[in-house]
């Protein structure tokens, strides 16, 4: 092209630019500047090209790469096959859960074409047989890269991965039974009984079907751990899972297969882990459950698994099959059973757990606590490491009067950790210079004088609030809660007098709904039997400790017996105790945790307790240890209180 002004129109055609850019290279009519615009356009053209020919590049470079590793596999993948060295992932996968279903079935093989015939009468439930076989016809049909197919392998994973049929052979021995539960535990004689009376049952009868026991007590009390123990009596796997705070129904019944991540609920997870069909599953703080919402109520889910008539066909969600979890033993811990919901707590069979009294404490103290304190402390084969009996008691009364020996169990660890330093210091001079001056003994026995330099002053200086005579309007009574039983003191009082008419009553304590009616009747029935001591008074009634919330009826005899020692200036005898829920005409009617109360009771170091008389039953079937020493009086009106109450 000779003519200038069509080569840079031609140069500038050939880019690929914006119009703007080219209308001013059109525009111009100086040749040079006309020529040196188009000059820019191809080169930034020119630029353009080559980066779109080395991505261009890259791009085929990669994807050569991966086209032929995927060839190269293909051909190896074809040339094991032919030469049967390797099957196909998918056939190998089937294969595989075909094999599983021969190991459980106890057979050789399984071919797909005599599958109906084999399982007609198999170990595997036909229900459960029909699931896995219609999802392995649909693995073979689906493509390996699919959602689906990971879905329907997963799947039956689960199927072919429970032990159907798979039982542990039972032990009916039943004192080889009472030897493993005494091994670990002290104590807890209903619990052994009931385990006992299971394992005599199992050897009359040749099994043990599933029971659902629920152990309630307070913290501390060996509920969570004499699971194990029941397992290995019984000679079964165990498994344990939580339920406290659990507020998402599918932890029970699993979730739909629809879900990412789907897999079974608990129970079935529990079947999978011992791989038998007859585990002893503990159900911990059952009591502790969430309350439903958007997840669903998990105790309404426990119903169906706790049900002995209907956990024989238990429904998971994901399996979608039927699932015999009759054969399993349930037991459930809980600290207080009123918070269970009605319907599940009626499915299980109770059992309550006391709290320890001192010689309990100082026994389990002693057979347990102290010799694995010194077996993690490292202080088995160390020469001069005593605990004495005295500093047990010292540090029971002084440090740990809970109802469970847990404070007690890191008091005692303590100690040995404390005697582990000792035993470093002295036989190692470089330790030896980190010793405080503060650190006042070197011996390694624990005694009574020794006990303050390892756990420090004791945080319970005396036995009762009142040590001495208490003053006029002030009661013990005996109260239970989820952490035991406990002594506490009501104290009332007269702030002034005024013109005659109904008392003015005000209570104090953090006391409940339950408890406040309950002083209200104590005040109307005293009132009844008075010639008007108390009218036009402001009366207060406080209840001690202020920050720990009380409730419950079986304060009334003891709030009506403060308000009559306030009416009639007479003080209460200082070694009695008393419990019972008071009526408006003065019957004194039953209350629970009579076991709790009496240890409450030897705990505060009362002679004299004041039951009703329709709890008779319940003090005379308590152990000899705990009544010894200790004079039970039962009333049947509040008459009766008042006798004792201010007898000589």
């Amino acid at each position: 092209i000779a003519d200038p002004f069509k080569l840079a129109d031609f140069a500038a055609s050939l880019a690929t630019a914006k119009g703007p850019d080219l209308q001013i290279a059109l525009e111009e009519r100086d040749v040079v500047k006309r020529l040196r615009l188009a000059l820019d356009l191809v080169s930034q053209e020119r630029e353009l090209s080559k980066l779109q020919q080395e991505i261009s590049q890259q791009v085929e470079t990669k994807l050569s790469s991966q086209q032929r590793t995927f060839l190269l596999n293909e051909q190896l993948k074809t040339i094991k096959k032919e030469l049967g060295v390797e099957t196909d992932d998918k056939d190998a996968l089937v294969k595989k859960f075909r094999n599983r279903i021969a190991s459980i079935e106890g057979v050789e093989d399984v071919e797909e074409e005599s599958a109906e015939e084999k399982w007609k009468d198999g170990v595997i439930p036909a229900v459960a047989r029909a699931a896995i076989e219609e999802e392995l016809s649909k693995l073979e049909a689906l493509e390996k890269n699919s959602a689906e197919f990971n879905v329907t392998r997963n799947y039956l994973d689960w199927l072919t991965g429970l032990p159907w049929g798979s039982v542990s052979g039972e032990v009916f021995d039943v004192a080889a039974a009472k030897e493993a539960l005494d091994d670990v535990h002290y104590g807890m004689d209903d619990v052994k009984e009931r385990i006992l009376e299971l394992v005599a049952v199992g050897s009359l009868v040749g099994g043990v079907r599933g029971k659902i026991l629920c152990l309630v007590g307070p913290p501390g009390t060996g509920k969570t751990s004499i699971g194990s123990s029941i397992a290995q009596a019984l000679g079964r796997e165990f498994y344990r899972f939580s339920v406290g705070g659990l507020g998402d129904v599918a932890e029970i019944k699993g979730h739909r297969r629809t879900y990412v991540g789907a897999m079974p609920g608990k129970p079935i997870q529990c079947l999978k882990a011992t791989k038998k069909f007859n585990p002893v599953v503990l159900i911990d703080e059952v009591d502790k459950l969430g309350r439903g919402g958007n997840s669903g109520d998990p105790a309404s889910a426990l119903l169906e698994l706790l049900d002995p008539s209907q956990n024989a066909n238990f429904l998971d969600h994901y399996l979608d099959v039927p699932v015999d979890l009759s054969r399993c033993l349930f037991v459930c811990t809980a600290n207080d059973a009123s918070l269970i919901p009605g319907p599940l707590l009626d499915r299980m069979e109770v059992v309550r757990l006391a709290g320890y009294d001192l010689e309990d404490k100082v026994a389990i103290a002693r057979q347990h606590l102290v010799p694995k304190a010194l077996e993690e402390a490292g202080l088995q084969s160390t020469d001069g490491v005593s605990f004495d009996d005295d500093a047990l008691v010292a540090l029971i009364r002084g440090h740990a009067r809970e109802a469970g020996v847990r404070t007690l169990q890191k008091l005692v660890e303590k100690i040995g950790r404390k005697v582990a330093l000792r035993v470093v210091r002295d036989n190692d001079p470089s330790a030896a210079a980190t010793r405080p001056e503060s650190e006042k003994g070197s011996g390694y026995a624990v005694t009574v004088d020794t006990l303050e330099d390892f756990v420090g002053k004791p945080r319970f200086s005396k036995d009762r609030l009142y040590d001495d005579a208490a003053p006029v309007g002030v009661v013990m009574g005996l109260a239970w809660t989820s952490m035991g039983g406990a002594a506490l003191y009501v104290e009332a009082t007269k702030l002034s007098g005024g013109d005659k008419g109904a008392p003015k009553l005000s209570t104090t304590g953090q006391l409940g709904s339950v408890m406040e009616e309950s002083t209200r009747v104590a005040l109307n029935h005293v009132r009844s039997r008075l010639d008007g001591e108390l009218d036009g008074d402001e009366l207060h009634i406080h209840v001690p400790d202020g920050a720990t919330p009380k409730d419950g009826p079986s304060a009334g005899v003891t709030v009506a017996t403060a308000l009559l020692s306030l009416a009639t200036d007479k003080p209460v005898r200082q070694d009695l105790a008393m419990t019972g829920e008071l009526s408006l005409t003065g019957k004194v009617l039953p209350v629970g945790g009579i076991k709790e109360k009496v240890i409450a009771a030897r705990r505060a170091g009362v002679a004299h307790v004041c039951l009703p008389d329709e709890n008779r039953r319940d003090f005379d079937e308590l152990p000899e240890h705990l009544k010894k020493d200790l004079e039970a009086h039962f009333a049947a009106t509040f008459e009766d209180v008042v006798g004792l109450a201010f007898a000589d």
